[in-house]
């Protein structure tokens, strides 16, 4: 079974998300959107698809992290989300029971060995 496929997103907390976000526009000419984050948009041509990668602030008092309390969460890209949590169940990680599916894909959720909460996103078909 293919584990992770990719990254999906790089989220972080700021004290001043907007203020941040004016910085990374200005300075590294990231397109901040009014949502706070950005979209990269890629192309594989190894696996013959496109993809995005989202980049996106969060307020520095969020509980999207939680329970980990470090500063940023990745998102990786992964081909089946159902199969990898099972896996990793089986293995002794420390699974979230919580599973999101929506028109944005199936989210889970998994906490690293060092407290780290990592989101793995399976993309609707076809993206």
């Amino acid at each position: 079974m293919k584990r992770v496929t990719g990254i999906g997103g790089i989220f972080f907390k700021a004290k001043d998300p907007g203020a941040l976000g004016d910085w990374y526009r200005t300075h590294l000419g990231i397109d901040v959107q009014s949502w706070g984050g950005a979209a990269f948009d890629w192309r594989d041509d190894n696996l013959g698809g496109n993809g995005t990668t989202a980049w996106s602030l969060f307020k520095a008092d969020t509980s999207h992290f939680a329970p980990s309390s470090a500063s940023f969460m990745i998102n990786y890209r992964v081909a089946d989300l159902h199969g990898l949590l099972a896996a990793l169940r089986d293995e002794g990680c420390a699974v979230d029971e919580k599973v999101d599916e929506s028109e944005y894909g199936k989210f889970g959720w998994v906490m690293d060995p060092e407290g780290n909460r990592v989101e793995l996103w399976q993309p609707p078909e076809g993206q």
